[in-house]
């Protein structure tokens, strides 16, 4: 390799690498333990981890997890898996990502879904590539009320690719996206249902391609974005049965009308039959540059989400319409008990006051608590299972 590089040794090949960031020598290591000691000595050192805040979200969330979902994504038949490229020797996977693109698409109401994105936000930068690829045109449009962090990959991309993004500001005292005209140039337009500040948003498609990044656990209650028009719907598949963990992995919700199936990056497994006539399942698009020349690709993401998939089918698939309404429901209630408390607490004040929110919402405070937003405000989410004595306690707090 050094040679093929020109160089006559590793040192040289490395120069590059900034002299203070390389590791001289190894740190002196402790001498050897026993397992017993090890473990003990392990233990010790996770004990001094402290439990996140119930009460921050911003993206990611703390959802109830049922048992059973840990125990099918640690079948070693799932978790050792990885590429289903031999259709006849991976069935199991490929049936598991084909039920989880199904769910995926009637939460949704969009035709079909891929096998998932890493996460939420190159989910979303993602379709915004879709949408300028299909409709030639190199002006994104994307409301100041999509998660920040989203925002910031989205503007990576575009960078990139000589695309431009255009914010849309929000009213100050809704919360909610303001009113907005595409122009001639606009490719597509980015909202977020519920927004980053939990209120839910007035989403009506106005010409270019629409593109809605949803929380999946709202749809237990809002309408399917298929209704107000959503052309692609994109999300952070997190909640649906996936720890938070220490930010990751994530789970990229991708999903789309039938007709930009093709543009669609990644790949879709398909439901077919084999030579036998049985029912069988195999890999029906693949886009990605790993399968088609380059330069005919629709993205170079070459992962697989597929493990944090199933755990999101299995999640589905458990929970059932009636179950994630009913964590919907809770989600809903909880946060606008709390947002009530609040409402009688002299010392601290809720933003966007009268604009309906669902798990989460916005106030100005000189405690710690919640997401920081800067300015005093603090983002404060309330999940299904934060318990109303937490509820209590927080709205004592704030006093």
């Amino acid at each position: 390799m050094l040679s093929v590089a020109g160089k006559l040794s590793a040192e040289e090949l490395f120069s590059d690498v900034p002299g203070k960031v390389k590791l001289k020598k190894l740190p002196s290591l402790p001498p050897p333990l026993s397992e017993p000691e090890l473990l003990e000595e392990l233990k010790a050192a996770s004990e001094k981890n402290r439990l996140a805040s119930p009460f921050i979200g911003g993206g990611s969330y703390n959802h109830f997890i049922p048992s059973v979902v840990k125990h099918l994504v640690s079948r070693s038949e799932f978790y050792t898996a990885y590429t289903p490229y031999q259709a006849e020797a991976s069935q199991g996977v490929l049936q598991a990502i084909f039920e989880y693109q199904t769910m995926i698409c009637e939460l949704t109401g969009m035709d079909v879904a891929n096998s998932s994105m890493y996460d939420g936000a190159t989910a979303m930068a993602e379709a915004a590539m879709l949408a300028c690829r299909h409709s030639r045109k190199d002006e994104i449009l994307v409301s100041s009320t999509v998660n920040p962090e989203y925002r910031k990959v989205l503007k990576t991309y575009a960078e990139g690719a000589d695309l431009k993004v255009v914010e849309i500001p929000f009213d100050k005292k809704t919360g909610l996206t303001a009113d907005y005209s595409a122009s001639d140039k606009t490719a597509c337009v980015i909202m977020q249902q519920p927004n980053f500040f939990g209120c839910i948003e007035k989403i009506e498609k106005k010409g270019p391609t629409l593109i809605v990044s949803i929380d999946p656990i709202s749809l237990g209650i809002l309408k399917a974005p298929v209704n107000y028009g959503a052309d692609i719907v994109v999300g952070e598949g997190q909640p649906l049965g996936n720890p938070r963990s220490f930010g990751g992995p994530g789970l990229g919700i991708f999903a789309a009308k039938k007709e930009l199936a093709r543009l669609v990056p990644g790949r879709i497994v398909g439901q077919t039959t084999d030579a036998d006539g049985k029912r069988a399942f195999c890999l029906t698009l693949q886009t990605r540059e790993q399968h088609i020349r380059r330069e005919r690709a629709t993205s170079n993401i070459c992962t697989n989400e597929a493990l944090a998939a199933l755990a999101a089918a299995v999640y589905l698939s458990i929970m059932g319409k009636r179950g994630l309404r009913k964590v919907a429901e809770l989600c809903l209630q909880k946060a606008n008990y709390l947002k009530n408390k609040i409402r009688d607490v002299p010392s601290c004040s809720l933003i966007f006051l009268d604009t309906p929110c669902f798990k989460e919402f916005v106030i100005k405070t000189d405690k710690k608590v919640g997401l920081d937003l800067g300015n005093g405000l603090r983002l404060i989410c309330v999940t299904e299972l934060v318990e109303k004595k937490q509820l209590d306690a927080l709205a004592k707090e704030l006093t």
